[in-house]
């Protein structure tokens, strides 16, 4: 499955256009390699890294989903490495 199809199957990215953007700013590295095109075909078991939405992704993709479906369906897909950053009322600022 090609690497924008999949960041847009699940869930990543609103549109494939969009999927399309990150991986072409070359911010991107499967299993720590920078990819710069879309083309490039992923399977289980590769790493995913790059920054979205302020904060740094880093997912070992699971499976590879045949449709764009619903959230569940999709986080089912891959397992995030990095644990979620808490925010400023969590870590209990003021």
């Amino acid at each position: 499955m090609r690497l924008d199809k999949y960041l847009w199957f699940v869930r990543l990215v609103k549109t494939r256009a969009m999927a399309q953007a990150l991986i072409e700013e070359g911010h991107l590295r499967i299993d720590g390699r920078p990819v710069d095109r879309c083309h490039v075909a992923v399977r289980p078991g590769m790493v995913l890294g790059f920054p979205l939405h302020d904060h740094i992704r880093v997912l070992r993709i699971e499976a590879l989903p045949v449709r764009r479906g619903p959230a569940p369906e999709a986080r089912a897909c891959y397992t995030d490495l990095l644990p979620p950053v808490p925010s400023a009322s969590e870590e209990g600022g003021e």
